[in-house]
């Protein structure tokens, strides 16, 4: 009996002389906790305001907003292609820039037959240097330039490693997706500069956001890409210009992500998320486009990015 007394005497002394130490524990848990809840409600609210909130206010025609026409490039893509559609659907004419006329001239008809707009396809071959610029600049002349589009060019890529992928390849997927795309916004930027007015969309993907394996180069020109639209939109959007990143996951029969799949909640049609992306601009210069897609953005953040390589590194393995 003297044994258990003596340790509950010694246990309230310790309690006694370790209670600050607790108290000042249960006040940083406090504070975390409450900037974990302002973080999250912050999150929410802006969720609501990015995705939700346009969808359902109605806000002036994008054509009095921007300007009459956009230039695409990237048109064979899926996304952009569905992209070009709902400007179209909303009486934006288009300048389709591409190196392959067959593979955007049967949009470009489409295009014009069910919307009543405009359409141009402007054949321009990036490997000739400046001379790619010149019919650029003749289809643009003149012009109420409202819209660049930029999409990232997936078209032939597969899972595999750096040393796996011929010189030519890796050049040409390197020109098409970092050199062309800076310099189609350098020959859009002084129309819409000096109309005050214009919007830059640089459709990306979320692969911009962590490694992949197998993915080198997707996500080195993906990452470049997010953040040449982060910082022309500082360097422009006192101008009167507005610059978006968009960072699109998974899309439906797309060829965007490494694994296909069927139209889902959170794997949408191309037609479904150029209707939820399109609602974004103006509002947010840096979104997944898609409010799903932003809850998955959300959730991959949470993962430090050690458990994320471990785990890929375990996938690789394991296939």
């Amino acid at each position: 009996m003297a044994a258990v007394d003596s340790f509950q005497l010694l246990y309230r002394e310790i309690s006694r002389s370790c209670s600050f130490y607790f108290e000042t524990l249960a006040l940083v848990g406090a504070l975390y906790t409450a900037s974990r809840a302002v973080i999250l409600l912050r999150d929410c609210c802006t969720l609501v305001r990015v995705h939700f909130l346009p969808r359902m206010i109605p806000s002036k025609r994008l054509s009095q907003r921007f300007g009459d026409w956009a230039v695409i490039y990237g048109g064979s893509d899926p996304v952009a292609r569905a992209y070009a559609e709902e400007l179209a659907r909303h009486g934006i004419s288009i300048i389709f820039v591409t190196q392959d006329h067959t593979s955007v001239r049967d949009t470009a008809a489409s295009l014009s037959q069910s919307y009543g707009v405009e359409t141009v396809v402007v054949l321009a071959d990036f490997s000739l240097d400046q001379a790619a610029s010149k019919p650029i600049k003749e289809a643009m002349r003149g012009k109420d330039i409202g819209f660049l589009v930029n999409c990232v060019d997936e078209s032939g890529v597969s899972p595999r490693s750096l040393i796996e992928i011929p010189e030519q390849a890796l050049l040409d997927s390197v020109n098409k997706n970092v050199a062309v795309a800076t310099v189609m916004a350098r020959l859009v930027l002084p129309g819409m500069v000096e109309r005050c007015r214009g919007a830059v969309v640089n459709i990306s993907s979320g692969a911009c956001c962590r490694p992949l394996p197998g993915r080198v180069t997707l996500t080195a020109s993906t990452g470049y890409l997010d953040h040449f639209s982060r910082a022309l939109h500082l360097e422009y959007s006192g101008k009167g210009i507005f610059v978006q990143s968009l960072i699109p996951f998974q899309i439906a029969s797309s060829g965007r992500q490494p694994f296909s799949s069927r139209p889902s909640w959170f794997a949408p049609k191309p037609e479904v998320y150029a209707r939820h992306a399109i609602s974004t601009l103006g509002v947010s210069n840096r979104t997944t486009g898609y409010w799903p897609h932003t809850l998955q953005y959300g959730l991959m953040r949470c993962i430090p990015e050690w458990i994320w390589v471990l785990g890929a590194r375990v996938l690789v393995s394991s296939s």
